[in-house]
């Protein structure tokens, strides 16, 4: 009998280290793409050649990998060099880690913004053309005002959507939904209430989401000096009154501004101070 187990032991080991080599390869010209990636001087991303020499591997094999990791969505070819990049999953998950970063580096300045304020504090990034928020820090004072984390914020239409339209660099809404009686629906009013967002460094919601609420919001810049979010209060029109928005906007700077510094923020890259 042992001769006969030995006999089939052999193709067994073989067969399972296939798949493995496979695996390891495959993982192994990830590396080589993302470590490209992270380099300044290889953002063209890398060739099948540049695959089969860091595999020692012929090209038809290296193009075999790429193109299954293309397939999968970690890897994509750029139409015009020809060379691979980080695919829509790669991206997604750094986005996804670099949100609960973000996330985790903001909360205790929501805290403090909320203590200062008295009102509901929160945390927006920008996704498909809305302001995701991400985190909500809800006031202890009567009449709190709070929608609860996950909800898509219209750009035009509240305080931390417009933050990330005049600081964020990004296109203007297809459309401008009319959401109560005071919101924005005219490009060229929107436009140029941009550009005082801008030159104010914050911007301001009265009612033009939901009635009878009123909102602060500042953009969030990172060490690269790129608005990644923006932070804000909301409360209702008899706490956060017109009269109160300057001194309360103030509290919303300095928190934005603090919260930047904190992720490595300068302010001296010129594009603007939160």
């Amino acid at each position: 009998m042992q001769p006969f187990a030995h006999r089939h032991a052999t193709p067994a080991r073989a067969t399972q280290s296939a798949p493995l080599r496979s695996l390891d390869r495959g993982l192994a010209a990830l590396d080589l793409v993302l470590a490209a990636a992270a380099s300044p001087g290889e953002s063209e991303g890398v060739s099948v050649t540049d695959i089969a020499a860091a595999l020692d591997v012929d090209k038809s094999s290296a193009s075999r990998i790429a193109r299954t990791l293309s397939e999968r969505g970690y890897l994509t070819r750029d139409p015009r060099t020809r060379r691979f990049v980080p695919g829509a999953k790669l991206h997604h998950a750094a986005s996804r880690d670099a949100q609960a970063d973000l996330l985790t580096r903001a909360r205790p300045f929501l805290y403090a913004l909320m203590a200062r304020t008295g009102e509901c504090a929160h945390t927006a990034v920008m996704t498909q053309g809305a302001a995701l928020i991400i985190d909500d820090v809800e006031s202890a004072a009567s009449l709190r005002v709070t929608g609860g984390i996950g909800r898509r914020n219209a750009l035009h239409a509240t305080a931390v959507g417009k933050a990330l339209l005049a600081f964020a660099d990004a296109e203007l809404p297809e459309q401008l939904e009319r959401l109560t009686e005071r919101t924005i629906t005219s490009f060229d009013v929107l436009f140029d209430h941009v550009a005082d967002v801008r030159r104010l460094g914050y911007a301001v919601d009265d009612e033009e989401n939901e009635r009878g609420v009123r909102c602060i919001a500042a953009p969030v810049f990172d060490h690269e000096g790129t608005v990644i979010a923006s932070i804000g209060i909301s409360g209702p029109m008899t706490r956060v009154t017109l009269d109160a928005v300057g001194s309360l906007a103030e509290l919303v700077l300095t928190a934005s501004r603090d919260l930047s510094v904190a992720l490595g923020w300068r302010g001296d890259d010129g594009r603007g101070t939160p």
